[in-house]
């Protein structure tokens, strides 16, 4: 019975001190659309994450990484895959809604630089956009 106790108390102290699982999204690949239904549009300013950004925990607990198609949106549910065309030149990019924000007014969707550059917008920094929900 004493050897019982004293592997669950040993097994209790290591599991506490174990760090926590993180989330890291993996995928450095561009997302496809593959005509996926649109279950809603909207239209708004998109801006790209500053690279001080990289390496900080995202509102989802993964880390962000600006080489990833990522993005944030103030209420889409984490997971959403959203295409965002850029008005100007009809370029689009889909990617994953991993974080909250953009906090600035004005402004609807944050995206990653790897989608900003998809997007050719880094010399603009500021865009208008269509944002599709895609299902």
């Amino acid at each position: 019975m004493k050897n019982i106790l004293l592997i669950i108390l040993t097994a209790i102290v290591f599991t506490s001190c174990s760090s926590a699982v993180r989330f890291s999204s993996a995928n450095t690949t561009k997302y496809e659309d593959n005509n996926a239904e649109v279950v809603t549009v909207m239209y708004g300013k998109a801006s790209y994450y500053g690279t001080e950004f990289d390496g900080r925990s995202t509102a989802n607990g993964e880390t962000f990484s600006n080489r990833e198609y990522t993005a944030a949106h103030k209420s889409l549910p984490f997971g959403s895959m959203v295409k965002v065309t850029n008005l100007v030149n009809n370029k689009s990019v889909v990617v994953r809604i991993n974080d909250r924000g953009p906090y600035v007014a004005g402004r609807v969707i944050d995206i990653s630089r790897k989608a900003a550059e998809e997007l050719d917008m880094i010399r603009a920094g500021v865009i208008d956009v269509k944002i599709e929900l895609l299902k």
